[in-house]
């Protein structure tokens, strides 16, 4: 599945448009304890432990939004935006969401 954050796709041909799809992963707040509690591998400024589970979230949340883009038939999707953003009480969760626009390409 093509995933894209441009709007086409350079040489094809969008015949139909599925529709909106999206993914989301939420990290909980014991996940963030955790991590701060083990971070001993900053280098540089950053934390490794930190940036592999947020790119394991956005992956989830990537992977979750095309399978139900190809449950609707698409190709690929479109226009795609990640967001993180905090939820629940105090921001004490974390969540990321992928979407984008499910097509079918000619």
């Amino acid at each position: 599945m093509l995933v894209t954050t441009t709007n086409t796709v350079e040489g094809r041909r969008i015949v139909e448009y599925k529709g909106l799809v999206a993914g989301e992963a939420i990290l909980g707040a014991n996940l963030f304890r955790d991590l701060f509690a083990s971070i001993r591998d900053i280098v540089g400024g950053r934390s490794g432990s930190y940036e592999k589970v947020l790119n394991d979230a956005r992956q989830t949340a990537v992977a979750e939004m095309t399978d139900k883009a190809a449950r609707l038939g698409a190709d690929a999707v479109i226009g795609v935006d990640i967001d993180y953003e905090t939820v629940g009480t105090n921001g004490s969760m974390l969540m990321v969401t992928a979407c984008g626009t499910a097509v079918k390409l000619g």
